[in-house]
């Protein structure tokens, strides 16, 4: 088991090296720790739960350092622009069923948690996928 222990390690070394992000390094030290692990016990079970209680130690253990270096590059877009603005309702939304709302002179197509009816005014809060989310004015 020590030989697939170390083509597992290094494979997965390779794997991240590979690769732009992190992928597999948290496996990788798993592996490892399993590899070590071989040397005192000949129990795949024992070295399968060393894997993975390893890997996921090192995961949890490395989240907030891989969340402070990691850099989200937001790229806004046209649309985006309609986040904050008001927007008229031209079909009545409904909380199990879209609308339609105009900004700008465009028509979107919009979901809200509450009733909004033709003609009110409501506020573009977010966009998600290709629909607006919107609230009434004043929320």
């Amino acid at each position: 088991m020590t030989l697939i222990w170390v083509i597992a390690f290094l494979g997965l070394l390779l794997i991240e090296f590979l690769t732009v992000g992190l992928v597999s390094i948290w496996f990788a030290v798993g592996a490892l720790a399993a590899l070590i692990t071989s040397f005192i016990t000949e129990s795949v079970l024992i070295q399968t739960v060393v894997f993975i209680v390893a890997s996921v130690i090192t995961l949890i253990a490395t989240q907030p350092l891989i969340k402070k270096f990691k850099v989200n590059k937001f790229e806004p877009t046209n649309s985006d622009r309609v986040i904050g603005k008001t927007a008229e309702v031209t079909k009545e939304i409904k909380p199990d069923k879209y609308g339609e709302v105009e900004v700008f002179g465009v028509t979107w197509m919009a979901a809200s948690k509450n009733k909004h009816a033709v003609g009110s005014k409501v506020v573009v809060k977010e966009i998600e996928g290709n629909k607006l989310i919107v609230e009434k004015e004043g929320e």
